[in-house]
């Protein structure tokens, strides 16, 4: 690090890779700062040539974190691709194991990635910002029950799923297998105990975070908020739907500027690159691109839990919808602009997710043998769409008449949070730092600006069409330098 830059390499308690650079003014004051994405996702290029039946497979190895977002997205588009609906028995059996997917993750981030910087603290020393920090804060006895209520939760994802990784159950059409009555009678069993620890995860929230006026100053604190448009999606009551639904985005007042269809996306949604990022940023089409600014005039939007309560008018289970209703009054109302208020939203939708399955694994149709209708259209074009935990995931395949994929293109949460991203962390930087005082406290508290987002990098980056510019430095053992090599984006290969 010299007087003028900072480099924060690698960012930390995400699932990808990443860097931030930070160049000061002479004064100490930042000047601009950078969250850079140096990796490369090229999942649009292997899926081209290959069957379409093939996609929910290969689309879930772009991350181990949250491959069934991917599968399950990439299914819906096989769905669409086939002209099919699946039974309802198919349907509800997809939601099911998505909602238990969905508290295992949730889980994940609170206790493991985002929990420490409340839980342990911002500034604390550096190797207790870790899950076994947070372990020593709350009691061996609630890191006993974390872990035991992930390994059942996973469990449940095997036992529908057949893996709980890379699932492989997903099938245009429907699903690989039916629920068994003692199948359903686990899920219950699970689904009671995950409500319970969803709200014991709300009252570790509450008393920690929500108790310390210091954490809540932070929260609400300009350095952590913009005023940006929210997308997310929504039944038809416009309550919070991970699987299905339509797409709904807020205006930074509340009023909803659009609703529409998931695969009309392309309508709606625009991508552009910047040339410090392989990650390409989105923008809404209707306002056009006007760069990494706040406010109504701007296109940057927000997805992930902070905007799907934000466009929501509420959630569909009625504990998740009294810690929704408590989230918006603590937080003055709807939409809430606070990065930070992710990490309240999160937990909010583990709730949500818990009563969601127990609702589905008590429903009757799910033990129906009924689990596929069969495709019989020519394919030629789908879109699938879910909620990651991460945020809207889209999934666009084209594919010749036998089904071969010529075209896709995949975009993914953290993509759609791009440039909301890049904007806290700049924001962050400068309203944190100055005078040239950066203790690794400080540039803990700059990660934070990215972290309540839980970005995933791997899912969210690629370079079309295919390649990947490099620069490669050569030093000697002092350190000076001795060559540099540098591969274009054509593949073109310079020495200089």
């Amino acid at each position: 690090m010299d007087s003028r830059r900072i480099t924060i390499e690698p960012i930390t308690r995400l699932e990808g890779h990443g860097k931030i650079e930070i160049f000061l003014d002479g004064q100490g004051r930042v000047e601009r700062a950078y969250f850079q994405v140096p990796e490369l996702r090229g999942f649009e290029k292997f899926a081209q040539g290959r069957p379409a039946e093939d996609m929910p497979q290969i689309t879930s190895r772009i991350c181990g974190v949250c491959p069934t977002a991917h599968h399950m997205a990439s299914t819906k588009a096989l769905d669409a691709l086939y002209q099919v609906t699946p039974p309802p028995a198919a349907r509800k059996i997809r939601e099911l194991v998505y909602s238990t997917f969905y508290v295992e993750d949730h889980a994940l981030h609170f206790y493991f990635l985002g929990g420490p910087d409340f839980v342990v603290g911002p500034q604390a020393p550096a190797a207790e910002r870790n899950v076994l920090g947070v372990i020593a804060k709350v009691g061996i006895e609630t890191g006993r029950k974390v872990i035991a209520m992930r390994r059942k939760l996973r469990e449940l994802m095997v036992l529908a799923a057949g893996k709980a990784v890379h699932p492989v159950f997903g099938l245009p059409g429907g699903v690989a297998k039916p629920l068994t009555a003692e199948d359903a009678a686990r899920f219950r069993e699970v689904a009671g105990e995950a409500v319970d620890f969803a709200c014991f995860t709300l009252g570790v929230f509450e008393r920690i975070v929500l108790q310390n006026s210091s954490y809540v100053d932070l929260i609400l604190s300009d350095a952590y908020t913009h005023r940006t448009y929210y997308m997310g999606m929504v039944d038809e009551k416009n309550q919070v739907n991970f699987y299905d639904g339509m797409l709904r985005v807020v205006a930074p007042d509340g009023h909803e500027w659009a609703r529409f269809k998931p695969d009309r996306y392309l309508d709606y949604i625009g991508e552009r690159v910047e040339p410090w990022s392989y990650m390409k940023f989105c923008y809404l089409k209707g306002l056009g691109w006007k760069g990494f600014s706040e406010g109504a005039e701007s296109g940057v939007y927000c997805v992930a839990p902070l905007a799907r309560l934000n466009v929501a008018d509420g959630m569909a289970t009625p504990q998740a919808h009294e810690a929704y209703l408590k989230y918006h009054g603590t937080l003055r109302g709807r939409p809430v602009h606070h990065t930070l208020a992710n990490h309240w939203a999160r937990v909010v939708e583990m709730l949500y997710a818990a009563e969601r399955m127990l609702e589905l694994a008590h429903d009757p149709e799910l033990t129906s043998p009924d689990v596929r209708t069969l495709p019989a259209a020519v394919p030629r074009e789908g879109v699938g769409v879910v909620e990651a935990p991460r945020g809207t995931l889209f999934h666009h395949y084209k594919t010749d008449e036998r089904g071969i994929v010529t075209g896709a293109n995949l975009i993914v949460a953290t993509q759609n949070n791009a440039a909301r991203i890049a904007m806290s962390v700049e924001k962050a930087a400068k309203k944190l730092i100055a005078g040239g005082q950066v203790p690794e406290g400080l540039l803990n508290m700059v990660e934070m600006a990215f972290r309540a987002y839980d970005p995933c990098l791997g899912c969210a980056t690629h370079s079309l069409p295919g390649s990947m510019p490099l620069l490669v430095q050569v030093r000697d053992p002092r350190g000076a330098p001795l060559a540099v090599l540098r591969r274009d984006s054509d593949g073109s290969i310079h020495r200089e």
